[in-house]
């Protein structure tokens, strides 16, 4: 290899590290600025995160990756923060239904003796706030999702095919579905429910991993990182930045 091109060679290699060492010290600023400004809004030192205005959320879905959500511990401790917050109905979501599996114990029998843990957060989230009213939790999962679709759909198939759909003349006539049919079966099939305001995913991914698409139609959807890293300020903080949204359409 020619002299010129030994030094072009290091010349590159050189400016490649440059620049990922700008780009590393660049995220660890973010990082760090990102970690303070959370411990300041936890700490109660920054005084417009102080007074929220909740009232745009009148409900909040939370999407986390099913491998982070056996991680009970943080799933209650998030629920306590939310309760604090004065959030009135929350929708957990994971594709595999680890929440549900979870929750819907203590929601369906509050004497069930296997689920003494569940009954004890949900005691704990209730206490932390007595002026506020009981917080609705609804868990759903990856099966409230396609199949909740197919199973409104057959349903207004079958209605479509068994009702009255014929003229005087006895010619079938041809059958049109709204979007309030839609929401109706969606309803009657159990897989119906209010649309989030706002959408806060955990995990990896930055998209809604499966969430049903038909209740997110005007919901903002803001991405919090790992569940493991999850942070009260930064909770707050996505309240407040919501806050300050402004939609031209729907709600």
């Amino acid at each position: 290899m020619s002299l010129p091109s030994r030094i072009i060679k290091l010349t590159l290699g050189l400016l490649w590290c440059i620049i990922h060492v700008v780009i590393s010290l660049f995220n660890l600023c973010s990082h760090l600025m990102f970690n303070l400004e959370c411990y300041l809004i936890s700490s109660g030192l920054l005084r417009k995160y102080r007074n929220l205005q909740l009232s745009r959320v009148k409900c909040l879905a939370i999407v986390v990756d099913s491998r982070e959500a056996k991680n009970t511990v943080k799933i209650n401790q998030l629920l306590c923060w939310l309760k604090t917050l004065g959030v009135k109905y929350v929708c957990l979501y994971d594709i595999d239904g680890v929440l549900k599996k979870f929750f819907e114990p203590s929601m369906n029998s509050s004497r069930d003796d296997n689920s003494g843990d569940d009954l004890d957060v949900c005691a704990n989230i209730k206490a932390l706030d007595s002026s506020h009213r009981e917080m609705t939790l609804e868990c759903i999962s990856g099966s409230d999702g396609k199949e909740g679709i197919a199973k409104a759909a057959n349903l207004l198939c079958s209605t479509s095919l068994n009702g009255d759909r014929y003229t005087h003349e006895s010619v079938k006539t041809e059958s049109v579905f709204t979007e309030t049919d839609m929401a109706s079966a969606l309803k009657s099939v159990g897989c119906g429910g209010p649309e989030p305001d706002l959408l806060l995913v955990y995990g990896p991914a930055r998209c809604h991993l499966g969430f049903p698409a038909w209740r997110l139609r005007y919901t903002e959807i803001m991405h919090m990182g790992p569940l493991k890293s999850m942070k009260y300020g930064a909770v707050v903080k996505a309240f407040y930045n919501f806050s300050k949204k402004y939609q031209n359409y729907g709600k």
